[in-house]
């Protein structure tokens, strides 16, 4: 799927099943707290923190679907089209980055 179909899908979504969008601070918050969702599962999974049997089951993919339905959700609010962010993005990182990372030993 495109990022602007998947605009486009989260936005008839959300005004049909979902009524409307929660305003721009309450989705902030929404994503702090999904990206802490993100968080917890890599610092246990991945990192030193030992997971609890419980957490085991918890879907990496799933929290990673949230976060970006709840950042779609911000971006369709205000007017951003992701797509278009993410390709200027990327230039601008292309050309500011062209040889930094593999002239940075830590890298190798």
């Amino acid at each position: 799927m495109e990022i602007k179909e998947a605009q486009k899908i989260v936005d008839e979504w959300i005004n049909t099943i979902g009524v409307r969008y929660f305003n721009e601070l309450t989705n902030m918050a929404m994503l702090t707290e999904e990206v802490g969702e993100v968080a917890r599962i890599i610092a246990r999974r991945y990192g030193e923190q030992s997971e609890k049997e419980r957490d085991k089951d918890n879907d990496l993919g799933d929290e990673f679907a949230d976060v970006l339905f709840v950042l779609i959700c911000l971006a369709n609010q205000t007017g951003v089209d992701l797509e278009e962010a993410l390709k200027k993005n990327l230039d601008k990182k292309t050309n500011r980055d062209a040889t930094r990372h593999q002239k940075n030993e830590k890298l190798r």
